[in-house]
């Protein structure tokens, strides 16, 4: 039998990249651009939902064109170093202290001191992705990829673990006044920007099968929270939900002064786990699961 002439199984309707060919001939003129193709058009307040529809649309689909379903989310502080940025951090703090003994300069060794005891959450961070994604590349079957915040500090701690361990990992950053830039571990086809705080918490959560969060600050408890309020509504299905640093935690927050309000029930304090160790982080996600 002949070949098809009529090619049936090509596409017959003109794609809209041809439509933006044929009008990139025309003059430059706000009056011939194609709606979807007209930044100005698109930046007016009247279409907000059509951007929150895209921000929602471009991570979504490429997540889903590479089979990624299942995610680890890691939280945490932006702020946190690198032990080796800290240490860097300390000397230039005792030169500038040797040039000038002054409080301010004494002020900036102590938190210099305090940055480098706090790098260990860094290394945390990266030490638990590598543990994770090393499992995932040797179990495809069962691999959760690593999803942060796209930015510093604990966020980048993760991807660079992620790639460590040879993995890809993604990025939902954040577009803030100070400019958050995405970090340089993100694998560059996962690295996501976002202008609206609510569609990067839903990617956060949609595809999350285990939740690790490291000591942080307003925008930490925020997501922590949003993701306890939805698992306890049952409106996201119940996951390990981890908390590093039972001390730093218990510090914090005063879950037991709740249940004693009664202001949540006592069994929602079952939604929550702790973990002093990258490895007790990951066994918690392996046990919940059945995992070996």
């Amino acid at each position: 039998m002949a070949s098809d002439p009529h090619q049936l199984h090509e596409r017959h309707l003109a794609s809209a990249q041809q439509s933006l060919d044929a009008i990139a001939k025309l003059q430059d003129h706000s009056s011939y651009r194609l709606a979807f193709a007209d930044n100005e058009f698109l930046m007016q307040d009247e279409l907000r939902h059509v951007r929150l529809q895209l921000e929602y649309l471009k991570p979504q689909l490429v997540l889903e064109q590479h089979n990624i379903t299942a995610t680890i989310v890691v939280f945490g502080s932006a702020r946190f170093l690198s032990p080796d940025q800290a240490k860097t951090a300390i000397a230039l703090a005792e030169k500038q202290l040797a040039a000038a003994d002054t409080a301010q300069n004494q002020q900036a060794l102590l938190r210099a001191k305090k940055q480098l005891d706090n790098s260990k959450y860094y290394t945390a961070s990266q030490q638990f992705s590598a543990l994770a994604t090393r499992y995932s590349c040797c179990n495809k079957d069962c691999a959760m990829t690593i999803i942060s915040g796209g930015g510093p500090g604990v966020m980048e701690a993760a991807n660079r673990g992620a790639m460590d361990a040879g993995g890809e990992s993604i990025g939902l950053n954040i577009v803030l006044p100070k400019e958050q830039q995405p970090n340089p571990y993100i694998t560059p086809q996962f690295c996501f920007q976002f202008h609206y705080f609510a569609i990067r918490k839903m990617h956060f959560l949609q595809r999350a099968r285990a939740l690790v969060a490291f000591p942080g600050g307003f925008g930490t408890l925020d997501e922590l929270f949003e993701t306890l309020t939805l698992i306890q509504t049952k409106k996201a299905a119940r996951v390990p939900v981890i908390l590093y640093d039972k001390a730093f935690w218990q510090k914090l927050i005063n879950f037991d002064m709740l249940v004693e309000e009664g202001v949540i029930s006592a069994s929602d304090l079952e939604l929550i786990q702790y973990a002093d160790t990258p490895e007790q982080a990951w066994q918690l996600i392996l046990d919940y699961y059945h995992l070996t």
